[in-house]
């Protein structure tokens, strides 16, 4: 619901710095997703064959949800319709795509190191999805 300009609070400097920073921040959580859906788009090929080396099938339809998922839910948060939504959706899909693809305990040395380094920053960004759908969800029942 729109507010008239005289409900608004006041909008001093530390508010605009606030919300930069939170804009700031939602495209930092959401950048490694649309640089990822843009280049499975420009190279859609590339795509199929990264859902078919983890044995996903159909990896054509597998590829081109991923790439929706990725751009829409990014857009979705950083424009903040449905933000809630879209990041619990993310959250989601970073958790399954973690222990799929970073099963470092399956993974010899030297290489289990990386792979568990990505595993964990991974449950990072599950976790800042997590918060983000808690902070919408909370601003949407006041």
């Amino acid at each position: 619901m729109l507010r008239s300009l005289t409900d608004q609070s006041p909008q001093g400097p530390a508010h605009r710095l606030a919300s930069a920073l939170h804009g700031l921040a939602l495209l930092g959580l959401c950048a490694a997703y649309l640089q990822g859906g843009v280049n499975k788009l420009l190279d859609f090929p590339a795509a199929v064959q990264e859902m078919q080396h983890f044995g996903l099938a159909p990896a054509p339809l597998l590829a081109g949800g991923t790439i929706v998922l990725e751009l829409g839910a990014s857009l979705m948060i950083l424009t903040g319709w449905w933000r809630g939504l879209a990041a619990a959706l993310l959250a989601c899909f970073t958790l399954a795509a973690t222990f799929l693809a970073n099963r470092y305990w399956d993974v010899a040395p030297p290489l289990r190191d990386g792979v568990a380094n990505a595993f964990y920053e991974h449950l990072g960004l599950v976790g800042g999805f997590v918060l983000v759908a808690l902070q919408d969800w909370r601003a949407r029942q006041r």
